[in-house]
């Protein structure tokens, strides 16, 4: 899609966390009104007919537009985060990143059979941590499951939709 606004308002951070790596920092999109309004119109229009019931944010960046976009879509939110910060009882699934293992984890009782699950993430690089999203929101066996993110990132030789069953419905609104 590479809406021209959000393109011009997507700011970029040579050599962060670590040399070499050009991070793509959402907040100017999530700051600006216009960007926001454009990010959340252009994903209603996608999933607008898709009986979504819950959309998965994950953590942090994706909670911004989860919450947005469930507003809109009548549907409700899941938060998917780190171990230790949701209060009741939780599924879990651990993956592998570029510099060891993490885990994620969800409310046991967030999703059930009937559920279309919408999974929103900030950015697509290697596509680890969504993966492992994927997986876990699996575990519930729900009607359906559709994959977004704003930013996918192709120009430094990442193959973030490789880390994906073929078939998977995966949409981006940025591709840089």
């Amino acid at each position: 899609m590479n809406n021209k606004v959000l393109m011009d308002n997507l700011r970029c951070i040579p050599d962060f966390p670590q040399p070499g790596i050009n991070f793509r920092d959402v907040t100017t999109l999530f700051k600006n009104h216009d960007c926001l309004q454009i990010m959340v119109d252009e994903l209603y229009d996608i999933y607008k007919d898709k009986g979504i019931t819950k959309i998965v944010g994950i953590e942090s960046r994706g909670f911004v537009i989860a919450s947005a976009l469930a507003v809109r879509l009548g549907a409700g939110v899941v938060l998917c985060r780190k171990p230790g910060k949701l209060p009741a009882a939780t599924v879990q699934e651990s993956y592998t990143k570029e510099y060891g293992t993490d885990t994620i984890e969800i409310h046991q009782d967030a999703i059930d059979e009937t559920d279309v699950v919408l999974l929103h993430d900030d950015l697509l690089a290697t596509g680890g941590t969504m993966r492992a999203a994927y997986n876990l929101v699996k575990k519930f066996n729900p009607k359906a499951i559709y994959v977004n993110f704003i930013i996918e990132i192709t120009d430094e030789g990442l193959h973030g939709r490789d880390a994906f069953e073929p078939g998977t419905d995966i949409t981006t609104l940025i591709t840089v």
